[in-house]
């Protein structure tokens, strides 16, 4: 289908759109390698300073709810431009933190910020893009976004060599400079914007809440997050504690499954040519499954043995989500602002208790993403199998 509407020319849109949905994994990941300096620091604890991340993640996905609506009023841009001056501003604050708890107040700040940027991300491939085009603009996006996790991680550990933790925050606000720079020249993608009242803005979660076709598969395919970050909060244990590989050795093995996810959505758009969406997902549970059941009772033996049997799992997971994103996205005409918050923040909020499962048993961490990644196979392809023949998927896969 043709595209709605274009800025930067097609290249620079995909660019950009990558650029503004990095966010969160470079916020995170960047400043990976620095949190045992930080405990020294600030002569404090790994638990508290570990709350600079999960109290990220918790109103990251809260501001999502926030921005995604006020984008309806507001249109995307004023949004866009508000989220980077937060981000810009608390990533500084980030950086010139006395003690631990300024840090997590600033990185809480942050998070608001950072999600304001990101939701744009999302709406406004559903303003400027419809149907087969868009899957293919989506998969582009995340496959250059899937790069950031491999990346973030050794430019954090080479800025520690040089530098203090301090320059891993004003990296990321030199970067939302850049981004913010850029986003002045976006043009506002949303064509109509909501008339209504603020709190009535707001209130659009709600209508979209109630479209049993979005809610239906918006549940069944953001369980598949519970797998995908369980997998990220167990990995460098696996790896460093249990198999007793170097920091070094790990980053080879976690760039080796980010290899698989920058792979996925490209991969989808070159198997949909031949197969339908809805055989893709299908097969992408079943493998998600088949993996979970072979982590768990062969992933114990060896770090390749672990390697190989959960970047299929990666690989299924990030590959039905182009079409899963997009065939959540088809089910609102309007309101594409509270859809995208929606679809965030549900695989942030799943995701988040996917990290906290697959810690319960920190010795049975193998076994534990195993059984994890074997349950949502199953129940999110046996919940998928239910509804794939309904109306509100069949039209949108055969519009595909």
């Amino acid at each position: 289908m043709k595209v709605k509407q274009k800025y930067f020319g097609k290249s620079g849109t995909i660019i950009f759109l990558a650029m503004i949905s990095a966010f969160p994994p470079l916020s995170t990941d960047l400043y990976l390698p620095a949190l045992p300096q930080l405990t020294e620091y600030f002569s404090t604890t790994p638990s508290r300073v570990n709350m600079t991340l999960s109290f990220f993640f918790i109103f990251y996905a809260t501001g999502l709810l926030f921005w995604g609506p006020l984008s309806e009023k507001y249109g995307r841009k004023p949004i866009l431009l508000a989220g980077h001056g937060i981000y810009i501003i608390a990533s500084i604050l980030c950086a010139v933190s006395q003690t631990v708890d300024q840090l997590i107040f600033f990185r809480v700040l942050q998070a608001f910020g950072g999600s304001a940027v990101t939701v744009i991300a999302t709406a406004s491939v559903k303003d400027l893009y419809a149907g087969r085009e868009r899957e293919k603009i989506m998969a582009m996006v995340m496959s250059m976004v899937a790069i950031a996790p491999m990346v973030a991680p050794m430019i954090g550990a080479l800025l520690l060599r040089i530098t203090s933790w301090q320059m891993a925050f004003v990296s990321l606000a030199c970067f939302g400079c850049i981004s913010g720079l850029v986003s002045l020249f976006y043009q506002e993608s949303l064509e109509k914007k909501f008339n209504g009242s603020l709190l009535h803005s707001l209130g659009r979660l709600m209508v979209v809440i109630k479209n049993p076709g979005f809610v239906s598969l918006l549940g069944i395919f953001s369980i598949t997050s519970v797998a995908f970050m369980a997998y990220l909060a167990a990995t460098s244990y696996v790896y460093v504690t249990y198999f007793g590989l170097s920091e070094q050795m790990f980053s080879f093995f976690f760039a080796f499954n980010v290899l698989f996810a920058t792979t996925g959505p490209m991969l989808y758009i070159r198997v949909s040519k031949r197969y339908s969406a809805s055989t893709v997902v299908t097969a992408c549970f079943f493998m998600l499954t088949c993996c979970g059941l072979a982590l768990g009772t062969f992933g114990h033996l060896s770090p390749w043995v672990f390697a190989l049997a959960v970047a299929p799992a990666t690989l299924a997971t990030i590959t039905m989500r182009v079409p899963a994103i997009n065939l959540m996205l088809d089910q609102q005409e309007h309101d594409a602002g509270s859809v995208a918050a929606l679809i965030n923040f549900a695989g942030m909020l799943l995701g988040t208790i996917g990290m906290f499962l697959v810690s319960l048993n920190p010795s049975h961490m193998i076994e534990s993403l195993g059984a994890i990644q074997f349950i949502v196979g199953l129940i999110g392809g046996g919940l998928w199998l239910l509804v794939r023949n309904r109306p509100f998927v069949l039209e949108n896969v055969h519009e595909n």
